[in-house]
């Protein structure tokens, strides 16, 4: 009976890794909408939530009412904190690159620390271009969810009628670091900014607390990229 005891509490930890890494990936989610993208009952998912949020993983969080209401109360949305960040998914920058930057600010200053982000940073035009020249049908925003998705961002792209593309990355592999060293983030919205010809703005960051940092791409971006195959209905979903 251990024994079977064992495997289910195993088989629960891997159910609850699934459920906690498919919020990572897709951002806040509903009880509903994570039974069905795991193929789980909605019961089953409930339980592991509840879990999770005795854990302190995740937390439940109030939808952002729409503008017309339908009957009945809205369903929560479960979001991970910031320790089920690092519990869940290893993330683990902490003393050695904060101590790093530190000692770089003492020795060079703020314009030091600010070199050493835009170098950092350079991933993002080093990938731009082959990544838009093996798919030219990939909006700017499209390329852009590639490029960071590679290095560990989980990004993706959410259309936002009328204004483009929203660029959603649900996680940050220096989240840590940048809540003490913002330069980071500014550094990364430089550089989105430089491949993209245009001024872009970063509506929330996950170092500062938010669940997922976006940014908006406007729709005239897709023209002024020369995105020659995008489709007129794709140029006009292009925001950041």
């Amino acid at each position: 009976m251990e024994f079977d005891g064992t495997l289910v509490k195993s088989d629960d930890r891997g159910t609850r890794q699934r459920v906690a890494r498919s919020i990572l990936v897709e951002g806040p989610s509903t009880a509903a909408a994570l039974a069905e993208r795991l193929d789980l009952t909605p019961a089953a998912v409930r339980r592991h939530l509840e879990v999770l949020v005795e854990e302190g993983a995740v937390e439940a969080r109030e939808p952002h009412m729409p503008k017309t209401r339908g009957r009945g109360r809205p369903a929560k949305v479960f979001a991970l904190t910031e320790l089920g960040r690092e519990t869940k998914f290893d993330q683990q920058y902490d003393d050695l690159a904060l101590q790093a930057l530190r000692f770089l600010a003492e020795s060079a200053g703020e314009a030091g620390v600010m070199d050493f982000a835009r170098r950092r940073a350079s991933f993002v035009g080093d990938r731009f271009a082959a990544i838009r020249a093996e798919d030219e049908s990939l909006s700017p925003a499209q390329v852009l969810a590639q490029v960071f998705s590679e290095e560990g961002y989980a990004a993706a792209v959410r259309e936002l009628p009328v204004v483009g593309e929203q660029l959603c990355q649900q996680h940050c592999p220096v989240s840590h670091v940048a809540a003490e060293f913002p330069q980071l983030c500014e550094a990364e919205t430089e550089a989105i900014s430089a491949v993209l010809g245009t001024h872009v703005q970063r509506l929330a960051t996950i170092a500062h607390g938010d669940g997922v940092c976006t940014t908006c791409i406007p729709n005239r971006v897709a023209a002024s990229t020369g995105s020659a195959h995008v489709s007129t209905n794709e140029k006009e979903r292009v925001t950041s």
